[in-house]
């Protein structure tokens, strides 16, 4: 908004200079208070993707256990940044992902092979359920990704 209003100031200034006007000194004043539009948060918004180790050993560690937990150093530096939403899944993951296969418990999970990562298997050990608890952790809002590559309009309606 502040560079729409000084663009606007300095277009009015440009157009009504004049030589005569050039003899005494200028003032510039930016009410940048006053702008009427905001820009919403949202477009600096974040997604998780599966590729590398983002989620596996990124966001998520095991525990000697086996089990997934949240990293809360990663928790607390993503906090910082005040992640608006967060979108999942990322990237070509969400033509495989089925949000239904990461709900629930963890032992009862369908396994897939992503094909686009070389033959990767995917235990859904991260799943949806994970992911809405790491949505609000961050203060941030859900952005679920509908599947479009196998999945269903009425998967998403579900």
């Amino acid at each position: 908004m502040l560079q729409r209003t000084l663009a606007a100031v300095v277009i009015a200034t440009t157009l009504s200079f004049s030589p005569a006007a050039a003899q005494g000194p200028q003032a510039l004043i930016i009410n940048a208070d006053q702008g009427r539009d905001t820009i919403s948060r949202h477009i600096y918004g974040h997604f998780a993707e599966h590729l590398g180790r983002l989620i596996y050993d990124g966001i998520w560690t095991r525990e000697e256990n086996g089990a997934w937990r949240m990293r809360d150093d990663v928790i607390d530096a993503l906090k910082v940044i005040k992640v608006p939403n967060l979108r999942w899944p990322g990237g070509c993951f969400a033509d495989y992902y089925h949000w239904k296969d990461g709900v629930g418990p963890r032992a009862q999970r369908p396994t897939l092979v992503n094909n686009n990562w070389g033959g990767v298997t995917e235990d859904n050990g991260v799943g949806t359920d994970e992911y809405l608890e790491l949505a609000r952790r961050l203060g941030a809002e859900p952005f679920i990704v509908g599947n479009v590559g196998s999945g269903s309009v009425q998967e998403m309606h579900d």
